[in-house]
């Protein structure tokens, strides 16, 4: 009769039951990671014809006497954005989260990721808004102090599709 210790066999499953607890753990851990944190209030929806789409705003800072700048976070879901405008102070956005698309007229569309910084000079007609596949989360610095934001035409499918 041929004997045969068990302790590898029983070895080698305690290794195996352990090894797909931890890609278990890993993917759970992948899965966490790719949701991001929302860094302020998403706000409430835009409910004027400025937007493309649906998208959320809100409010931190009003312009005033003391600060004439507004500030705000914008939520654009995917394939939101705004008409074409411009502000006569400018404006500085930042990404916090996402992927968006900037546009000057007559300029390339840029592609923005959380991190990106872009600052609109003044009186220049420029659109921004999500990805087509992603939400796109952004804070929107704009002077005041020259007058109100200029809202001009929609952006069209075809501006908004072009590379």
């Amino acid at each position: 009769m041929m004997l045969f210790n068990k302790t590898p066999i029983l070895f080698l499953f305690g290794v195996l039951a352990f090894s797909c607890n931890q890609q278990n753990r890993s993917a759970q851990t992948l899965e966490t990671e790719s949701q991001e944190p929302v860094l302020f209030a998403k706000g409430e929806k835009i409910a004027n014809d400025n937007f493309t789409g649906t998208a959320y705003l809100h409010s931190m800072i009003e312009a005033d006497s003391l600060n004439p700048n507004s500030v705000g976070n914008v939520t654009f879901e995917p394939g939101a954005r705004s008409k074409w405008h411009l502000h006569p102070a400018g404006q500085i956005l930042l990404a916090t989260g996402g992927v968006g698309y900037y546009q000057e007229k007559d300029q390339p569309k840029i592609i923005l990721r959380k991190g990106d910084v872009i600052k609109c000079a003044p009186n220049i007609p420029h659109w921004h808004g999500a990805s087509a596949g992603s939400t796109f989360v952004q804070v929107a610095i704009t002077g005041r102090q020259n007058g109100p934001t200029q809202w001009l035409e929609a952006v069209t499918d075809e501006e908004y599709h072009a590379k």
